[in-house]
């Protein structure tokens, strides 16, 4: 076959590729919701593969996934160790976690509650407490806020870092960046961690332990390959769990994400003090304008805040 002739028919197969696409954006949930994950350009979907967003005790991620992951904070111990830990790990809490209450482990309508300062005088509250998941991330506050950010949570993201205290009724998600995150989650539930961070952590955390769930360093690397295409260091950890809620949910309602008006990216609950600190090692920007691009496409429904 003659060069111009596959040049051609590449073309041909790619046009046909992108009507396709294209008709099935308004769709792009019922995609999702078949664990088929799809990259994105400003335009269009180019990329299709399937990740699975949680540890278990019969699923461990590959070697190359650990590499990936052992270097966000610089882990010293070898992929031998981590998978000594996470043995560990799954004689404690459950071995196969499930995120919903259905026999799918599905669940309904998520709302994904960012921790933006654009959340404040939003009177958001009753809208987010409607939905039948309401993940929460790190420090979200809610006394004080409850007009603004509602009164419930069902899932709450942390790393060891940025731990808080739950209900019984709660999910702890934990967000891993090195292997001591998993000792921590370990020796939090029993005999108390010890050890040192450069924050401050928590040597117990009151939680339920039979609904903590691990988010995979292979999930992580997915998110920072495929949909941020390698940009700065790695996803925050708000884009990270929006992308697993879209894994998750039938419809994801994302709330308290972005800078205020004047670019400056804090929190609902705090007073901004550097003001030049901006997203950090987090690709902020990009990050917002696929988070719009989602919502121009019905993915999810943004609400952006005041």
């Amino acid at each position: 076959m003659g060069y111009k002739i596959k040049v051609l028919l590449f073309l041909l197969v790619v046009t046909a590729m992108g009507v396709l696409l294209r008709s099935e954006y308004t769709n792009l949930p019922q995609l999702i919701h078949q664990s088929i994950w799809c990259c994105f350009s400003k335009d269009n979907l180019v990329f299709i593969r399937r990740v699975g967003p949680f540890l278990s005790a019969n699923i461990n991620i590959s070697e190359d996934a650990f590499t990936w992951w052992k270097n966000i904070q610089e882990e010293k111990n070898d992929f031998t160790y981590y998978k000594a830990t996470v043995k560990k790990l799954f004689k404690i809490f459950p071995p196969v976690p499930t995120f919903g209450k259905s026999s799918t482990g599905r669940t309904k309508t998520c709302a994904v509650v960012g921790n933006s300062v654009n959340l404040k005088g939003s009177g958001y509250g009753p809208l987010i407490d409607l939905n039948d998941a309401i993940i929460r991330m790190n420090y979200a506050q809610i006394r004080g806020y409850e007009a603004d950010v509602g009164t419930k949570t069902t899932h709450h993201v942390m790393y060891p870092e940025s731990a808080v205290n739950l209900d019984g009724a709660t999910h702890l998600l934990l967000l891993p960046f090195k292997i001591q995150d998993l000792e921590w989650l370990i020796q939090a539930f029993t005999t108390g961690f010890y050890g040192k961070s450069y924050a401050p952590l928590k040597s117990k955390i009151r939680a339920n332990k039979d609904l903590v769930m691990v988010i995979s360093p292979a999930f992580m690397w997915y998110v920072h390959e495929i949909w941020l295409q390698n940009k700065r260091g790695y996803p925050s950890t708000g884009f990270m769990t929006l992308v697993l809620a879209l894994h998750l949910c039938d419809q994801v309602n994302v709330f308290g994400f972005g800078a205020d008006s004047d670019g400056n990216w804090s929190h609902y609950f705090e007073v901004l003090r550097n003001k030049r600190l901006k997203t950090g090692l987090h690709p902020g920007r990009d990050q917002y304008d696929l988070i719009q691009f989602l919502a121009v496409r019905k993915a999810i429904k943004f609400y952006k805040g005041v």
